[in-house]
This record gives structure tokens, sequence and C-alpha cells, in this order.
């Protein structure tokens, strides 16, 4: 068969993959970009010992155990502690300073993965004397992730990164004084944790939960479409309170979206854009 031919069926067959798996399951991933799906799922094939998508998509109909396995390969789980320190430093300098002038901070952090970020804003929360009074709500599809991401325990070797990012992100203090090294690996402070709350949340098929003053949603919308971007950031415009902060990954963008009227540059290069007033 030509390759061109095989190509075609190959897309195909991903399409039929993505239906099933949504009217099966309720997850969409049918707007996700497509390119990076067909590559993890090629990754998938090899994993499950099937030759096609559409041996795939058989037993991802009839055993709910292989789509549990499966969604390991069509969520991206990469992150690390204060990730773009200069994202980090540019919230301490100019967005806590503001949202330190409101009674409660409430920060939700969109596709959280296994809690990096999310215990990063805890510590930051923390460092600068708001963590009593705020909350994060951590939110992703991958049951998995939000299962780790609430133990919050991370292997050893990857302390030294989260420490030097840390430092670079203005840190007042030693990492160390957040977290427990036992056999291998690490736990952070119970402390951190009783100012979070951990939920199932699909950026594709939920809507807005709560009235947030801050959204950290990094590296997420990468790997949208462009009208399942545009969605997203409906809902993130729509969660904020008046004059609230959005961040973005460094390689992502208001600019040529849907919401970039909705929102002014707050620190450009840092991808931190702040709502606008009557918005």
């Amino acid at each position: 068969m030509p390759s061109t031919a095989k190509a075609r069926i190959a897309d195909i067959e991903q399409r039929l993959l993505l239906d099933a798996i949504y009217h099966r399951y309720h997850y969409d991933f049918r707007e996700y970009a497509q390119a990076s799906l067909k590559r993890r799922l090629q990754s998938a094939l090899t994993q499950f010992g099937c030759k096609t998508l559409s041996q795939l998509q058989d037993r991802v109909l009839h055993d709910p155990p292989v789509f549990t396995a499966l969604l390991q390969f069509l969520t991206v789980q990469v992150s690390d502690m204060f990730r773009d320190p200069e994202y980090f430093l540019a919230l301490r300098n100019e967005v806590l300073p503001i949202l330190r002038t409101y009674p409660s901070i409430k920060v939700w952090v969109a596709g959280c993965s296994a809690g990096e970020e999310v215990y990063s804003l805890a510590i930051l929360l923390a460092e600068e004397g708001l963590l009593e009074r705020a909350m994060i709500y951590a939110t992703d599809i991958n049951p998995h992730a939000l299962r780790a991401a609430e133990q919050g325990i991370f292997d050893m070797d990857r302390v030294a990164a989260f420490s030097a990012n840390h430092v670079r992100s203005g840190g007042r203090s030693s990492l160390s004084d957040y977290y427990t090294a036992r056999y291998g690996r690490v736990v952070f402070d119970k402390r951190l944790r009783e100012h979070m709350v951990f939920s199932d949340h699909s950026l594709a098929t939920d809507s807005v939960f709560a009235e947030v003053h801050l959204i950290s949603c990094r590296n997420v919308l990468i790997y949208f479409e462009r009208d399942l971007q545009s969605r997203a950031l409906g809902l993130f415009h729509d969660a904020l309170v008046h004059r609230g902060f959005l961040g973005l990954g460094s390689r992502e963008s208001l600019r040529f979206s849907s919401q970039a009227g909705n929102f002014d540059d707050f620190v450009l290069d840092d991808r931190i854009y702040r709502k606008k007033a009557g918005r």
C-alpha cells in the first residue's frame, strides 16, 4: 500500500479512536494538537502490543484499565519545581504585592500534572507571608497525576534542580525547609497541602468552578488546537476576578487568540497577563 494511503488510514483510525474515547469515557482529546497525539499514540502501540490504532481502539472500548493506562500517553506529565524561575520571580515581585491587598487569595493551577507547580506556588506564597490566607485549586484530567500531586512525593535526584530553580526565583529560604527526605524521596510538608484542593477538571469539556485571583496554566495550551485554546482562555477569563492575573508558558501567548482584547500585557517577557477592567 502506498505510504500516502497508509498515512490517510492512520489519520482516520486516530479520529475514530479519539471519538471512541470521548463517547465511552467522556474524555475529549479531539481538539488536542493532532501531530503531538500521533507521536504519543505510536509509543502507546508498542506498549500495548498493538499493530494498529484500530486494534488499540478495540481494547480501549472493552477494557477500561487499558484506557486508564493509555491516559499516561495522552497527557503530558513533564514539569519541574520553579520551572522557568524568571516567571516565579515576576510573580514574587510584580503580582504578589497586588494580591497582598486582598483579604484572601485564590489560585488555580490548570493542568497541574504531578504537582510541581502547585508546590512551587505554595512555597512562594509561604515565603511572602500569604499562604495562610490562600487556597490553591489544582486540576488535571489524569487521575494518576492528581493522586501523585496530592501526595507531594518526589524523587530525591530531582531536588538539586528544584533547589537551583528556587534560588533563581528569588527564594527567601532553603527548599529543604519544606520537605522531609525519606528513602531516596522527599515528602513536602502537610502545612503546604492544607492550602491545596485537587480535583479532576477538563479544559475541553468542563465549566468554571470558582472565582480566582491568579490562574497559572503553563505549557498546556501548546498541546491544544486553536479552537480548544480559545475555549480554555475563555474559561480563564470567566474565572478571574476583576483585574485578575493569568500566567502562561514561555511558548504560549494571548497575542493571536480570541481573548487577546480582554487582557493587558502585565509582564510580557514572562507571559503574565492581567484581565482588563470592565471585561
